[in-house]
């Protein structure tokens, strides 16, 4: 008996000895900035071969053996951490610091699915969470206009205009995205877009430059800019700033996330004010919030809810003839132009891991947004043999709903390391749209528009069912040990069922019409590693645009429209240097367009769209970044471009002028953007940062005959987090834009009248102050 107790006994040793040799270490790893999750992150257990990555919701479980007292935690992009090993079955809480020398580590837009950098043939820059954090902007030109390639036109009042591989264009050859669904539906294209997107629910942002059609579909042709939303944090976390400037805006920002259980939520927004501006009739409000819900159901099954609201009113005062601009007097010559917004989006995304290797992904999706304007770029003046007759404007609105879904399946295979992804779109979204006639009434003698009056008369009213339907496949191989190759297609159909409200001499247009726009747009990369931190890509895309539904039924627009289509060649590289102190990366891009549609200014101030035959856009994008200590970061952003007429002519005053080899309007010869940051040793907390932008020559004609030769500008940007033992979470900053207060456009457009200039804010001030309080960790 004695001697079966004593079995008994060593039985029980042994097992509690087996369990304390593979004790289970659980813990969760987290931006130290943001306080996000961070998925993929590689947690390994020194000298003992363990190891394993976090999963989405950045929580990791690894049975570590019992001799391991530390564990190494590393991602790219982040600096490397060594913690120890917690004792009594604590979970552990790791937040990461951002690398002063960011690599470009993990990104999602390039495929859909995140992937490394270093693995996606195509020309992708990031903006971190702690470039967010640091740069403090109000607006989001701020963020974009630091990417190689990268002008986005402050407007005012959140309005912008944006050029990637293209010249500043309002035109819809870019894709504004929220979590890789676009924010607005095919054919409703909105060059100011991005007043829709709460700035202060991003977590990060993702630029694809080129054409992005083989995944996104229409539009993405100039780019792809996807804004990632902010994820539930683990750990209870709120926040609050506020902060204005020195010309009457005035903003505060608020937030809470967490996670109980398998639910974890985060709500958050801003609401800013103008009042006063140094331009005269730039008054605006905005409210933009954010909800989030992430449900997990188990180690598998994911459910993710995003809703989000924004509104913005603001007055609009138009551009600045060359005496007012060069005078610094920036009136506006009206009291009655203004815009109103209200867009609501919201998503149901399920998301399956069958295996580690397969994964489905069904989202849900439904949108409104109602845009009504009194724009003044529509107030003509109608003159005859030069002698002004009277001024005439419009006031209209267009409304849409959308009902939409897109499923998407992955699956990792056994040959050759290879990945293919499957998916499938469809969107409705039934609009409408009216514009009603103005009598606009003038002081000729002071050029002041003093009032209007709406006529009742329509010039457009009508509706349109907008049906988008779409399949693509990609397939990735990995052909040798540093060869990968990448293959996609995408299949869209695009319909329009037009349905005209007036009729008879109301209307210049037809009844009713279909038009149906099927697309084929492939494309072929490939990367190639030379070493650890260094490597190659190539690729080859096509892209395609058909007409927005406002050029085709507006009864404006007189010139019939064809859809346009683009092929891109780029390649390019990075380079990790000197124990990656220095990084490079660098893209050569060539991209032909056929029927680009592009906007014409016409005599009486008022655009229209037409294509143009052929076009050629060429340039290199390149970034480098350098941090000799790991104190000081530097970093310049470039791009040098052509934008050419292959073939294009126009008809100017009776007669057919040819512009075939001439620049295309409004296309900078260079773009560069140079900042470094100093973040002091001695001072924990504190930043300064120095930013220099330049924007070079551009034509302001298509006869090239006019030109501006754009501007050089500083913004000075301070912060100072309080350390912890002081005030944990208190954070101040100041920012100083324009510095040097230059007098400079971000845009100018020539007609046969003049120059136009779309001024530039002088020297502003912003100061902020700011409270986050996350809580910590039971270790």
């Amino acid at each position: 008996m004695k001697g079966m107790f004593m079995g008994a006994g060593l039985a029980v040793a042994s097992l509690a000895s087996a369990q304390a040799q593979q004790a289970a270490v659980r813990g969760t790893v987290l931006d130290a900035q943001s306080q996000q999750p961070l998925p993929g992150v590689s947690v390994v257990a020194p000298g003992t071969g363990t190891g394993t990555t976090t999963d989405a919701n950045g929580r990791f479980v690894l049975a570590a053996p019992a001799a391991s007292r530390e564990l190494t935690i590393s991602f790219i992009g982040y600096n490397t951490q060594q913690v120890h090993v917690p004792t009594g079955g604590h979970a552990l809480t790791v937040r990461l610091e951002a690398a002063p020398v960011s690599l470009q580590g993990v990104v999602v837009s390039g495929s859909r699915e995140q992937e490394r950098r270093t693995e996606t043939p195509v020309a992708i820059s990031t903006i971190t969470p702690q470039l967010i954090a640091d740069t403090k902007a109000t607006a989001p030109y701020q963020l974009l206009n630091k990417v190689a390639g990268v002008y986005m036109v402050d407007m005012g009042a959140e309005q912008h205009m944006m050029a990637i591989r293209q010249p500043i264009t309002t035109n819809a050859v870019y894709l504004y995205l929220e979590d890789g669904l676009p924010i607005r539906p095919i054919g409703i294209f909105n060059h100011n877009a991005l007043y829709e997107i709460n700035q202060g629910g991003v977590r990060s942002v993702e630029v694809v430059k080129g054409p992005a059609s083989s995944l996104y579909g229409s539009n993405a042709i100039g780019g792809a800019v996807n804004f990632l939303t902010k994820q539930p944090t683990p750990l209870p976390t709120v926040g609050a700033s506020v902060q204005g400037d020195n010309f009457g805006y005035r903003r505060i920002d608020a937030s809470a996330s967490g996670t109980v259980g398998r639910l974890g939520l985060y709500a958050g927004g801003y609401a800013a004010r103008q009042r006063g501006g140094w331009q005269d009739y730039t008054d605006f409000n905005k409210q933009s919030w954010t909800l989030r819900a992430d449900y997990t159901f188990n180690a598998k099954t994911r459910l993710i809810g995003t809703g989000s609201y924004n509104y913005l009113y603001t007055q609009t005062p138009g551009t600045l003839d060359s005496a007012h601009f060069y005078s610094r007097s920036y009136q506006s010559n009206n009291r009655f132009t203004n815009r109103e917004v209200t867009a609501v989006r919201a998503s149901l995304r399920l998301e399956h891991d069958w295996s580690p290797g397969q994964q489905t992904a069904f989202t849900a999706f439904t949108r409104y947004n109602s845009t009504g304007q009194l724009p003044s770029y529509y107030i003509a003046d109608v003159r005859a043999n030069g002698v002004y007759q009277s001024s005439n404007g419009q006031v209209n609105n267009q409304s849409f709903h959308s009902y939409g879904a897109l499923a998407q399946h992955r699956a990792d295979l056994g040959f050759l390391n290879s990945r293919l992804i499957v998916g499938a779109y469809a969107d409705f979204s039934p609009s409408t749209y009216y514009a009603r006639y103005l009598n606009v009434q003038k002081d000729v003698a002071n050029n002041f528009y003093t009032g209007y009056t709406d006529t009742g008369r329509y010039l457009d009213d009508y509706k349109i069912d907008l049906i988008n339907t779409a399949a693509y496949a990609q397939y990735e191989v990995q052909a040798t040990e540093a060869l990968r190759i990448v293959g996609g297609l995408r299949y869209d159909r695009v319909q329009y069922k037009f349905s005209n409200n007036l009729s008879g001499s109301q209307t210049s247009k037809k009844a009713a019409q279909d038009n149906v726009y099927n697309i084929v747009a492939p494309k072929l990369g490939l990367t190639y590693a030379l070493g650890p931190a260094q490597g190659l890509y190539a690729n080859f895309s096509t892209g395609f645009q058909p007409p927005e539904t406002s050029s085709l039924y507006s009864s404006r627009q007189t010139i019939e429209l064809k859809q346009a289509n683009f092929t891109n060649y780029e390649a390019g590289g990075w380079v990790a240097l000197f124990e990656r102190k220095v990084y490079i990366d660098l893209s050569l891009y060539q991209m032909e367009g056929r029927n680009e549609i592009v906007s014409l200014l016409q005599a009486d101030n008022t655009t229209q769209s037409e294509n143009v035959g052929a076009t050629r856009h060429q340039g290199i994008e390149y970034t480098l970044t350098y941090a000799p200590v790991p104190e000081v970061n530097f970093r310049l952003s470039g791009t040098n471009a052509r934008h050419t007429y292959l073939d294009y002519s126009e008809v100017v005053q009776g007669r057919n002028r040819d512009y075939a080899g001439n620049r295309m309007v409004g296309a900078p010869n260079w773009l560069a953007n140079a900042e470094v940051f100093y973040k002091p040793r001695f001072a924990p907390g504190a930043r300064v940062g120095l930013e220099y932008q330049r924007v070079g020559q551009f034509y302001t004609n298509t006869a090239n005959t006019k030109t501006y030769a754009g501007y050089h500008l500083l913004n000075l940007r301070l912060g100072y987090r309080l350390p912890q033992s002081v005030a944990r979470g208190l954070e101040v900053w100041a920012n100083v834009v324009n510095l040097g207060n230059a007098l400079y456009a971000v845009n100018a457009t020539t007609n046969q009248y003049g120059t136009t200039y779309t001024a530039a804010a002088p020297r502003t001030i912003t100061l902020g102050l700011g409270y986050t309080f996350a809580a910590k960790a039971r270790e």
